[in-house]
């Protein structure tokens, strides 16, 4: 579920926080640096840490297939009626908003010919509308089939992480936010994009800071990320299709609500009335 047409690391921030939680002993030897700076770079984490990453995909997919199971959706796809055409794969790929049909234009630079490389015409002609023309009746079982392939699952990761996970992880770092944030961050872009619409993710930040400050700004973590989820509510109400803003109010608040800023587990939360564990 997306909107249309989307397509300095604070390095100061990061380990000041992290330094505050390492005590360091006034005539350290060189192993005890070398321990500390260890330490330091665990303390650090963000998002972007296979562990973490992971749970991020889990929390995402409970929100967009009501299953932790990410993995099983690479094969997914479906019409769900909010004027995007299809919606597939492990993000949501949407016909109707152009990164689906990146996704297939570069699955096909890896593999030329294979079982979607037909349907580039029909994908460009419905980009930016809800039409299957050109699309069916086969291109939900040959989506299935391509996701058979390991090339089309690498593409679909590749693609994922370059639109919505990367920048949204680089954005959370120069804020000066930690995992959690992170993770905001990159909840907003996958639904939302990042495009120039008013509820697109720099826009949702944009209508944040006139209410805060993010850490990097001298802002208080808490209270920047308490605002932002505040702009993204008002987001999701502007769209009938992301009216329900339990994903925000029964997960991600709650984590925040809670002081998990790392987002380490175990976590708990509910999305549309499905509870989900992780321990």
């Amino acid at each position: 579920m997306f909107a249309p047409h989307r397509k300095t690391l604070v390095i100061s921030a990061l380990l000041g926080s992290a330094l505050l939680a390492v005590p360091v002993a006034a005539h350290a030897t060189a192993a005890d640096a070398g321990s500390t700076s260890a330490k330091v770079t665990a303390a650090a984490v963000g998002l972007d840490d296979p562990a973490k990453k992971e749970i991020a995909m889990k929390i995402v997919s409970s929100a967009e297939n009501s299953s932790l199971d990410w993995k099983a959706q690479y094969k997914y796809i479906e019409d769900i009626g909010d004027e995007r055409g299809y919606t597939a794969g492990i993000i949501g790929f949407c016909s109707g908003t152009g990164d689906m049909l990146d996704l297939v234009e570069y699955y096909t630079q890896v593999k030329p010919g294979n079982v979607l490389a037909k349907y580039l015409p029909a994908l460009r002609e419905v980009d930016g509308t809800d039409s299957h023309a050109g699309l069916d009746p086969n291109f939900t079982k040959d989506w299935a089939k391509a996701a058979q392939d390991a090339e089309f699952r690498k593409a679909q990761d590749h693609e994922r992480d370059r639109v919505y996970f990367n920048p949204a992880v680089k954005q959370g770092k120069s804020d000066g936010v930690g995992t959690l944030g992170q993770f905001i961050y990159y909840d907003a872009i996958v639904m939302h994009g990042d495009g120039g619409d008013s509820t697109s993710f720099r826009n949702i930040r944009k209508r944040a800071l006139s209410k805060a400050k993010p850490p990097a700004q001298g802002g208080s973590e808490t209270a920047w990320l308490n605002a932002f989820l505040d702009a993204r509510v008002w987001a999701m109400k502007q769209e009938e299709a992301h009216s329900d803003t339990s994903r925000v109010d029964t997960a991600q608040r709650v984590f925040l609500k809670k002081g998990n800023l790392n987002l380490d587990t175990p976590l708990d939360w509910k999305v549309y009335g499905d509870s989900f564990h992780i321990g």
